[in-house]
């Protein structure tokens, strides 16, 4: 009995420590790491975040660029911090999902990573060159497959979302179509405005500009639903194949072992900031689609994504060099 007491009083002490830790956090300025170069869509959400995030707490949220490696050298840094939630990392689909597939990475997703919250899509469109003689979808394939391999689809890099759509393309179409990758999204962009390739899958702040002055012709989105953002755009799996869907995801990290009530104040805060109207006109305005989950929800969604491009990197025997 004395040791059933022992460990009643412990397990009640353990809670009230991480009551209070939860209450005194954050104690110090917060490190907002991403994988990626100033100027994009997660950068841009990072920023907005960490605005709201210091005036509600009176502590500073750096936002720390660290890219390379297909977002790898980002998220090792936050796996190995202190698991005391001062350390984030927004991170996207390719880092926290793809790349387990196609890298020996330094660290594991499930395991090194407290999952705290979905923030959201940046929606994607499958954009072609106006010299391609494809209206929708249909005309896109049939046209794939009358002229197998000589549709070249340019993405931002081996094993983004962009590159990622290509290869579901390829598969639940039936069409060879070829795969040519970029050092980033502008330079593919330039080349598909330019003709040199025939389309892409891309984010729709960078392609939209485009089809609004007919320089591109937008055939579809990559979600399972229509954008707000350009309604009149249909998806890809409403064209004809049914159950296409990209999501070009974003969400936050922090580093595991943090203690579950800290988690859950991250989650709270940064839920309460993408529901502030500022915050929705402008990631709204830039292509972001707010989207929050709890810890838990967030988890689940990620192992699903994982397990959903291992069996399409198999399927199409993706290998990286």
């Amino acid at each position: 009995m004395k040791h059933i007491a022992r460990l009643v009083l412990l397990g009640s002490l353990l809670s009230t420590c991480a009551l209070a830790t939860a209450q005194d956090f954050p104690a110090r300025p917060l490190r907002m790491i991403l994988g990626f170069a100033p100027g994009g869509s997660t950068d841009l959400v990072a920023r907005v975040l960490a605005q709201k995030m210091a005036a509600t707490w009176n502590q500073q949220v750096v936002v720390d660029n660290r890219p390379g490696a297909n977002g790898m050298i980002g998220a090792d840094l936050v796996a190995k911090a202190t698991p005391d939630g001062h350390t984030l990392l927004l991170s996207s689909i390719g880092p926290m999902a793809i790349n387990a597939s196609l890298y020996k990475m330094p660290y594991d997703i499930v395991k090194d990573f407290a999952p705290v919250t979905y923030t959201g899509n940046v929606t994607n469109l499958l954009v072609v060159h106006p010299s391609v003689a494809a209206a929708n979808i249909k005309e896109l394939v049939a046209l794939a497959k009358a002229q197998p391999g000589k549709l070249t689809f340019g993405s931002s890099g081996s094993g983004g979302a962009p590159h990622m759509a290509v290869e579901l393309f390829k598969i639940l179409a039936k069409v060879n179509v070829v795969h040519v990758p970029y050092k980033g999204g502008g330079p593919a962009m330039a080349d598909l405005v330019g003709g040199q390739i025939s389309g892409s899958f891309a984010s729709m702040p960078s392609s939209i500009p485009f089809v609004r002055t007919g320089k591109l012709r937008a055939l579809a989105v990559t979600a399972l639903k229509r954008s707000p953002a350009a309604p009149e755009v249909p998806t890809v799996s409403e064209s004809g194949i049914p159950g296409f869907s990209v999501l070009d995801w974003q969400g936050m990290f922090t580093t595991a072992k943090t203690p579950a009530p800290v988690v859950n104040k991250l989650n709270a805060e940064i839920r309460r900031a993408l529901t502030l109207p500022d915050v929705i006109e402008k990631l709204g305005t830039a292509g972001v689609e707010i989207q929050t989950t709890s810890p838990e929800e967030w988890g689940r969604f990620v192992q699903s994504e994982i397990e959903k491009w291992a069996k399409v990197v198999k399927t199409a025997g993706i290998k990286l060099e």
